[in-house]
């Protein structure tokens, strides 16, 4: 038995045999040359086949807006724009004219060279791009050499689907109800591929770089998308152990599942909220399966990052309308949009920063381009009108900046009565602690603020001076250092001097290990990826708060990170049985 170990991208564990899908970016190509009084012929051939091309990809764009949703459909009008880009097809007409080679090997050449420049980008966007134009320039050869190559639409069992890259269009037209699992070499979990695979709840590991060459066609695999793990060809022992599991794991789920109408409190009486995360609009249909309150982040930017470009007003307003509309009723915080770092558009990319983590990105973006962050905060204004929706601000800093925000958003508000497009009055206005410089000043910025919102994620970070992209060192990036324990108690306790919430929405409130550490800080509100929630609940509604509050109070004067995880275990074990904790795993 083979063990890999990806990145987790799709929840969810399968049992089932291995579909290797291997195609190459192009089929064996013919390269000839031509007479230059042929030259015309081979470009209405081209031409002929860019035609059936963006005949195809309409089709699949009109599909995607079916079946997923308008935003989604933003992949293949990507698609569409670089069919129709007249600068693509000038540099292929170039290149024809000076190589006097066959129009199909011409394309490959122009192809190849954007894939390779793009690919060996460090900006996710751009490698996003290199898999688009592969998509769009397979299509074309495959017009030009009358080739009908296999669909996964035509799988006619159950798999679970091994490939080294798969396209947007092949996840879109695959047979869903036949892929049961996904396994693939490249990707993480912001790419379109991980989107879609979580909108169509296929448990998916992705980044596994070698699955391709460890796994054959026709192998036994178990895939678990909450951790990342892919085994290959257990024994028979061990297959009857996971069959078992997973039987476990889905009547474990449906249990949980059924904890959905009960509240999240602990059996002292101390209530508290526990909301969603959700990065695409048609996330919000699946949260209330799962007993969420509400969306507690909703990551604005995926709006801008599947289509590549600054999204216009009315986009944006459908998009937030639709999420606050499927929510009926139920509170949804939507974070401005939080571009630059590791998330980049090109038309706004400064090529010159040499540490973006810790340069234009976030709220310093948006100050900086006031009229583009004004078209998102009218958006969503305008959408408050069909539920309960806040706004978050990320990456503040210290008390300017969130003044600056608020005046932005005054000013957006006055456009919408001047434009008589009614917004509700009572929008709640927060800030994300992110920094510490923000932690540490949180007394200060509670007076301005109506709740706060705490991102683990960069505040960890930040705080520890570690990349959690670097493998060399990304174990030093640990929730349990006394330094963030400190921060986070320091933010907790001024929001509540105050009078106002605090909230977390990184990935350290869908923990459950974490969990009691959190009610015993006082956190009020736990945000996180849906199917995370069933899990914190069983462990909010089986642990006192008092006894949360003596356990953080032990963790905080302890001396390392590894002492206060020694002590969160011990607490565990003592309190929750193994089988409470395990089956869920």
């Amino acid at each position: 038995m083979k063990r890999l170990t990806g990145i987790p991208a799709s929840s969810g564990i399968v049992l089932g045999k291995a579909f290797l899908y291997l195609e190459d970016d192009f089929p064996e190509l013919p390269r000839y040359g031509i007479r230059k009084d042929q030259v015309e012929g081979e470009w209405r051939r081209f031409l002929d086949a860019n035609d059936e091309a963006v005949r195809e990809v309409k089709a699949l764009n009109d599909r995607a807006v079916r079946e997923i949703s308008k935003e989604q459909a933003a992949i293949f009008e990507a698609q569409l724009m670089m069919l129709e880009d007249p600068d693509f097809k000038d540099r292929i007409k170039e290149r024809l004219h000076k190589s006097l080679n066959n129009i199909e090997w011409v394309v490959r050449e122009i192809s190849y060279e954007l894939i390779q420049k793009l690919g060996a980008s460090g900006d996710p966007y751009l490698r996003e791009r290199a898999a688009d134009i592969s998509d769009v320039s397979r299509r074309i050869v495959n017009k030009l050499l009358s080739i009908t190559k296999f669909s996964l639409a035509d799988l006619s069992e159950d798999v679970i689907l091994v490939v080294h890259d798969l396209l947007p269009s092949e996840v879109l037209s695959m047979n869903k109800e036949r892929v049961k699992g996904l396994a693939m070499d490249m990707g993480g979990r912001t790419s379109h591929t991980a989107i879609l695979a979580r909108a169509f709840e296929i448990p998916a590991v992705l980044g596994l770089s070698s699955a391709t060459k460890e796994i054959n066609n026709g192998d036994t695999l178990v895939i678990n998308g909450g951790t990342g793990e892919i085994l290959i060809n257990p024994d028979e022992k061990n297959v009857n152990q996971y069959e078992q599991a997973i039987h476990r794991y889905k009547k474990t789920v449906d249990g949980l599942l059924a904890l959905g109408e009960l509240p999240a409190e602990t059996p002292d009486g101390h209530r508290v909220s526990l909301k969603a995360n959700i990065e695409i609009p048609e996330e919000a249909d699946q949260v209330q399966r799962f007993g969420a309150e509400g969306i507690g982040l909703y990551r604005s930017e995926f709006l801008f990052l599947a289509s590549g470009y600054t999204a216009e007003e009315e986009e944006q307003f459908q998009a937030y309308s639709r999420v606050v509309k499927a929510m009926k009723g139920l509170p949804v915080t939507i974070r401005t949009v939080d571009v630059g770092g590791d998330k980049l558009l090109p038309e706004f990319q400064a090529a010159d920063e040499k540490n973006p983590l810790l340069g234009w990105r976030a709220i310093r973006f948006c100050l900086s381009l006031p009229e583009l962050f004004k078209t998102q905060l009218r958006a969503i204004l305008r959408s408050s009108v069909y539920g309960k929706v806040g706004i978050m601000f990320p990456m503040i800093s210290g008390v300017e900046e969130l003044e600056q925000a608020k005046e932005l958003l005054e000013e957006a508000k006055g456009e919408c009565r001047r434009r008589g497009q009614a917004y509700a009055p009572d929008i709640q206005v927060g800030t994300m602690i992110e920094i510490p410089s923000a932690a540490l000043t949180a007394d200060i910025l509670a007076e301005r603020s109506d709740f706060f919102s705490i991102g683990t994620n960069d505040l960890i970070q930040y705080t520890l001076a570690v990349d959690r992209g670097n493998e060399k060192v990304n174990y030093l990036a640990q929730p349990a250092h006394p330094a963030v324990l400190r921060l986070l108690k320091n933010t907790i306790d001024a929001a509540h001097r105050r009078g106002i919430k605090a909230a977390m929405c990184g990935e350290l409130a869908g923990d459950p290990a974490a969990t009691a550490l959190l009610l015993g800080l006082g956190l009020d509100e736990f945000s996180m990826t849906a199917s995370s929630i069933p899990q914190v609940k069983r462990i909010i509604r089986g642990a006192d708060q008092e006894s949360c509050r003596i356990l953080t109070e032990k963790a905080l004067n302890c001396c390392s990170y590894s002492q206060v995880t020694a002590l969160v275990d011990e607490w565990m074990a003592q309190s929750f049985s193994t089988n409470d904790l395990s089956e869920t795993d």
